[in-house]
């Protein structure tokens, strides 16, 4: 049972790590998921090539639910995307409605990837 609890909280880490594939798309799809203005292109360049990266990390964790030998690269990669957004978030306040979205996203992802670690080492002693 722990095990498709663990595979269940990587999926939720992983399809919150997904949602920012779509500003691949392009400037407004950035817009609405950060409610800023991306019509500059080195920066819009840069958050679509931002984009893509969240959405491997995206699949590495969702692979990962059914792949257990990969789940602690993905526990890693994920904990270090989340922990390091939300420091650079606590430091920097007054950003926007949007980007407090995503601090809430974070949290819930640090939530579960916390709790999947916890999972993961507790099933590895028994074993």
């Amino acid at each position: 049972m722990p095990s498709k609890l663990i595979a269940a909280l990587l999926i939720l880490a992983g399809i919150i790590h997904l949602l920012p594939l779509a500003g691949v798309l392009g400037a407004e799809r950035l817009a609405a998921l950060y409610g800023l203005s991306f019509q500059e292109p080195n920066l819009l360049l840069l958050m679509r090539s931002r984009a893509v990266l969240f959405g491997l990390l995206g699949a590495l964790l969702v692979y990962a639910a059914l792949r257990p030998a990969l789940q602690p690269i993905a526990l890693f990669g994920g904990l270090v995307s989340v922990l390091s957004f939300l420091c650079l978030a606590w430091s920097s306040p007054g950003y926007n409605a949007a980007l407090g979205r995503v601090v809430i996203a974070d949290r819930v992802a640090l939530a579960a990837l916390l709790l999947a670690l916890a999972l993961y080492f507790s099933v590895r002693g028994k074993g």
